[in-house]
């Protein structure tokens, strides 16, 4: 599988040495959020899951702006929602229903992908990040600012609520009082602010974004097991959740004896013959009882969370 294949309308791919460059491409809308975007991301971080020439995923916009919010200029319900559906809470037992192709927050959609994914997701914010064009990098495992960034959830000016999963990813990242205040005051943080809540990690000055990025996915992937990696990054979402720490040791149990069993074995003889390792295991092959932990776990809440 090479991901850099699909055909997309509204993304640019480039595999730059094992990263996968995904720019987010309406460079003339300010790369604001359509329903075909958000089809064409959760294809993306599904797919990518089976391209093994692909350690890491940085996403960025292309032109001056990340992602200006939602698209606001198009016919009907400009959320590409069916106003004649009128789902009740029942219905949104399983979000797996086909049915409900047309009432589902489209920005979950990409951040349960994004969730699932089994590479790390970096974010290059390099201009304005506003509405889902914040939300959906809260998903991701690091926000690197441009100094020229603008981050705003500013759902409340628009008499919406937030979306993309981020009432659970924002509290995690920021905590409970700066979370509602963000949301409650709907204001656009510059970079400085940004950083200061705890956002993002660093503001860069433009030219320098992507290198920096680039250099923290590669710190992170580079020489590593790619079901090591895979494994870490799902066990971190997914365990720290849990309401007892015996949960994280059942997977855990089970990530440490195949990866004892497969690269394990490589890494401790290049550790002890002082040499580079080189990890044979590959992310789009996991081992058998992974799918039945995913399945396991998303079932509890309906999640559409793919691991073909």
């Amino acid at each position: 599988m090479d991901v850099t294949t699909l055909s997309l309308t509204t993304l640019d791919l480039t595999n730059e040495d094992g990263l996968l460059l995904l720019r987010l491409n309406r460079p003339d809308a300010l790369n604001s959020f359509t329903v075909a975007m958000a089809e064409e991301l959760t294809r993306v971080f599904t797919e990518v899951n089976d391209d093994d020439t692909v350690r890491a995923v940085i996403v960025t916009g292309t032109g001056r702006a990340f992602c200006a919010g939602m698209a606001l200029d198009v016919a009907g319900n400009v959320f590409g929602l069916d106003e004649s559906v009128q789902p009740d809470w029942a219905d949104l037992a399983d979000l797996t229903d086909p049915a409900l192709a047309r009432v589902r927050d489209t920005g979950g959609m990409v951040t349960l992908a994004i969730y699932a994914c089994r590479k790390p997701v970096i974010a290059a914010i390099n201009g304005a990040a506003v509405g889902i064009g914040a939300t959906m990098t809260l998903a991701m495992d690091a926000r690197l600012v441009s100094t020229k960034a603008r981050f705003g959830l500013v759902f409340g000016k628009l008499g919406i609520s937030p979306e993309a999963c981020s009432t659970w990813f924002l509290p995690r990242l920021v905590g409970t009082a700066k979370a509602l205040d963000l949301i409650y005051s709907a204001e656009i943080l510059d970079a400085e602010a940004t950083v200061a809540i705890g956002l993002a990690a660093r503001a860069y000055e433009p030219e320098e974004l992507l290198t920096a990025a680039r250099e923290l996915a590669n710190r992170w992937t580079r020489g590593r097991s790619a079901v090591s990696v895979a494994l870490m990054r799902q066990q971190i979402y997914r365990n720290s959740g849990q309401p007892h720490p015996a949960a994280a040791s059942r997977s855990e149990t089970m990530a440490m004896y195949a990866t004892s069993i497969g690269d394990g074995k490589e890494g401790v003889a290049a550790f002890l013959a002082k040499r580079p390792a080189e990890f044979a295991a590959r992310a789009s092959q996991m081992p058998a009882w992974y799918a039945d932990w995913i399945a396991e776990f998303d079932a509890r809440w309906g999640a559409n969370t793919p691991v073909e």
